[in-house]
């Protein structure tokens, strides 16, 4: 699986977000093409980013960096880490979701 962007590592670290649980990268509806983050993104692509829309979340849009498994946005989003191999996410990654995927409804 390719990642674009300023990749440092295999487990899809980047020059703007690199500790030990930065390791996932994201699947870019725009493009199709998976990126670390949004910095990436917009530092190599052409065009703005598109976000996932709710009816979405079940697309495969999360790579482990870790395990390199495919995740759904929905089981990425109900974890703090990998079900496949249970490598821990960034919990903090939590507040850009907004930049990545449409808000969820609130009640």
């Amino acid at each position: 699986m390719d990642v674009y962007g300023a990749v440092v590592d295999n487990a899809t670290r980047c020059v703007h977000y690199h500790t030990e649980k930065d390791i996932i990268a994201i699947k870019f509806k725009c493009c199709n093409r998976y990126y670390p983050c949004y910095k990436c993104h917009e530092e190599h692509a052409d065009h703005a980013i598109q976000r996932w829309r709710q009816e979405q979340f079940s697309e495969l849009a999360i790579l482990c960096g870790n395990c390199h498994t495919e995740l759904s946005i929905t089981e990425y989003m109900k974890t703090d880490s990998c079900p496949h191999c249970q490598a821990l996410f960034n919990e903090r990654c939590a507040a850009h979701y907004h930049i990545y995927f449409e808000e969820r409804n609130r009640l």
